[in-house]
């Protein structure tokens, strides 16, 4: 399940994160929608979310082994309490354990197992190492490269399967651009004191992983210049990544022989042999300027130095399953300086993520099994229906957009698939070899089936049916190219949905969730697909200039806001999150209405339904960052922070400003406010 939300075709309601902190030894509470979280001392006109969450700020500084805390943090900690238990016992050798139990509890217990890892030092990954030095010529690096990226290591490119941009019901092989070391091309590119900063420390940071594996400290300062003079030239000609986010800069299918033609120097037909992917005439190449400017790199660049920077591609991707010089090392680059993480997460919650990342819905199995029952997906789907029947009101009520638009919308919305807790159809793990005590082995095994099971779909119908995240994930995601939309198990619980609690308070909770999901279909990239998932226009001219200057009005307002110190946010970026957070709020609270006509408007804690509707809202966004962290995700993630994620919404909202009584010229009241749906 390594592919979790990493093509922007799939939209996840929140950037994925590491699994927060949890003993098994006591059981641990989900988070709750609570009047304590708020902060009554603020006026909710002029700072809602510190209104909403002040009070959980105050009380909940960031753990030291996590970079950013929040509700879902609360709620993926509660999840890993049960998934260490699931694994603890699974891991105790018991003829009666099934299959399932066997590989799951074996590569725990291969991750948990710290002494022999420390033991090995370097060594699992020699063999890798080994075939890197036997490297003689050009042909030869990339066909090293092939076989890496067969193990899962990303180096120079990527190439991977998705649905035909055009065809969305067959499957194609994409190639793409790729190889750096850093978060982001802008940490290459970008000329202020803090990226200078950043490379040297990348540089000493490479420098360090490289005598590790075994380098002398010179070659290891000369290897790293040059890893970082390769990286550069790939960062140059990379995409930004908010341009990625426009289907038309990455939709260029040509033949097999077309790619080689613009860069022979990549031998692509040597390539796509050593891939082992199933033979095509045909593929879309994500973004040939890439290709075209690298092809003289390849040749250019002396087979030596691409040596060195495959053998830093392979030593930085298996670091933290090595012995404890690689994994602190790795820590203190990636996790403390990038990110201002104070400790390294326990192990055990390392070798949790490790099993749901190489076994993931063989672990989500057990998870299913053991937390969530039907009455739950019947419940979650109830609630879908319900606001895909206000979305499709809301297209009635649309006075910018013409009857035939609304018609394709409206065969869209009726289209989309709904997903709930756990795929229909469990993945078949069975061809992976798991030996206990063989960690680094368990994990290249896991990846060589999931590289392997992607690359044979090439050529075959698209599974619609098949999952982007495990069960256990607080998270959710739309697929434009499926047109569907997926919440896993793990979501599906307070403070997101709580059976204890009103409905306005779910309504603003996992209601927001499921209307932000369907609004992706009609986002910036969503509403470039119809109802099929293919790349194609169902708009009139006239309507998509409307609505684009409704989606400027988003990306001018969230450029606005400052993510950290002198850091603004990329209104852009994270354009299609901030408009599925904007739609989403609306037609939940719509659905909510419609739920309540007939219905005496009693107030419960001293608030009004509709009060209650924006508070449950608010909440599931309550969380503390750290600055580190906050000006690493302003470069990267597609999502606003929480702050932004509340105080944008509801500053459009005339809802939220008649349920609060809030005035012209309020914080919270935006005099221009930006509404698509």
């Amino acid at each position: 399940m390594k592919r979790l939300c990493i093509f922007v075709t799939v939209a996840c309601l929140a950037a994925t994160a590491s699994f927060g902190q949890a003993s098994s030894s006591t059981p641990v509470p989900s988070p709750k929608f609570a009047l304590e979280n708020m902060d009554r001392s603020v006026d909710p006109c002029v700072d809602f979310y510190k209104f909403a969450c002040g009070g959980w700020m105050s009380k909940n500084p960031i753990p030291p082994d996590q970079v950013r805390w929040g509700q879902f943090n609360e709620l993926i900690e509660h999840n890993m309490a049960e998934l260490k238990d699931i694994l603890e016992k699974d891991a105790k050798p018991d003829t009666k354990r099934n299959a399932v139990q066997q590989k799951i509890g074996d590569l725990y217990a291969s991750c948990m197992d710290e002494a022999t890892v420390n033991k090995l030092g370097a060594k699992p990954i020699e063999p890798l190492l080994e075939r890197i030095a036997s490297v003689k010529t050009s042909k030869d690096v990339i066909n090293t490269v092939a076989y890496l990226h067969s193990q899962g290591i990303r180096s120079l490119f990527s190439m991977y399967s998705g649905p035909d941009m055009h065809d969305a019901k067959t499957t194609i092989a994409f190639v793409d651009q790729g190889g750096l070391g850093l978060p982001d091309r802008d940490y290459y590119l970008k000329d202020d004191d803090k990226s200078k900063e950043t490379r040297e420390k990348y540089l000493a940071h490479v420098q360090k992983m490289l005598e590790l594996s075994g380098m002398s400290a010179d070659a290891a300062k000369s290897g790293a210049a040059k890893i970082m003079d390769i990286e550069t030239a790939l960062a140059k000609a990379s995409m930004a990544r908010a341009d990625r986010r426009v289907p038309k800069n990455r939709d260029h299918k040509m033949t097999t022989a077309e790619l080689e033609a613009l860069a022979p120097n990549f031998q692509f037909a040597s390539y796509f042999a050593d891939s082992k992917a199933p033979s095509f005439s045909s593929l879309n190449v994500t973004n040939p300027t890439f290709f075209k400017d690298i092809n003289s790199l390849v040749s250019s660049v002396p087979v030596e130095d691409w040596k060195t920077y495959m053998r830093w591609h392979v030593v930085r991707a298996n670091a933290p399953l090595l012995s404890e010089p690689f994994v602190q090392e790795d820590f203190a680059f990636e996790r403390q300086y990038l990110n201002g993480q104070k400790e390294i997460q326990a192990r055990w919650k390392r070798c949790v993520n490790l099993v749901d990342d190489d076994l993931g819905e063989a672990l989500g199995e057990e998870y299913v099994n053991k937390t969530f029952g039907k009455e739950g997906k019947q419940r979650t789907l109830d609630m879908v229906h319900h606001i895909e029947d206000a979305m499709s009101e809301d297209f009635k009520t649309l006075s910018w957009m013409s009857d035939t638009t609304k018609k394709q919308a409206q065969e869209k919305l009726e289209a989309v698939a709904n997903h709930i807790g756990y795929p229909e159809k469990w993945r078949d793990y069975s061809s992976v070899d798991i030996k206990r005590g063989d960690l680094v082995g368990d994990n290249l095994r896991a990846t060589q089936f999931e590289v392997h099971r992607e690359l044979n779909k090439i050529g075959k119908p698209v599974d619609r049916y098949e999952w982007e995240m495990t069960p256990p994930t607080v998270n959710a995601y739309y697929r434009a190219p499926m047109n569907d939309i997926t919440f896993p198990a793990g979501i599906l619980q307070p403070p997101f949905f709580d059976k204890s609690m009103d409905d306005p308070v779910n309504y603003g909770g996992i209601g927001a969730v499921i209307g932000h999901e369907l609004t992706h279909g009609f986002d910036d990239q969503g509403s470039q697909y119809d109802k099929e998932g293919n790349f194609q226009s169902w708009w009139t001219p006239e309507d998509r200039a409307e609505f684009d200057k409704r989606t400027d009005c988003i990306v001018n307002e969230y450029a606005g806001f400052t993510a950290v110190d002198d850091v603004h946010l990329n209104g852009k970026l994270t354009l299609g999150e901030n408009t599925a957070d904007n739609g989403g709020v609306r037609i939940a609270l719509m659905a909510l209405k419609d739920d309540l006509k007939g219905k005496p408007e009693e107030k419960k804690d001293g608030f009004t339904p509709e009060q209650r509707f924006f508070l449950g809202f608010g909440q599931i966004w309550c969380q503390n960052i750290t600055p580190e962290n906050a000006r690493t995700r302003a470069t990267i993630d597609p999502h606003s922070p929480g702050q932004y994620r509340v105080n944008g919404v509801v500053s459009n909202m005339p809802e939220f400003q008649q349920a609060f009584g809030c005035k012209a010229g309020q914080p919270m009241v935006r005099e221009n406010a930006c509404h698509v749906w």
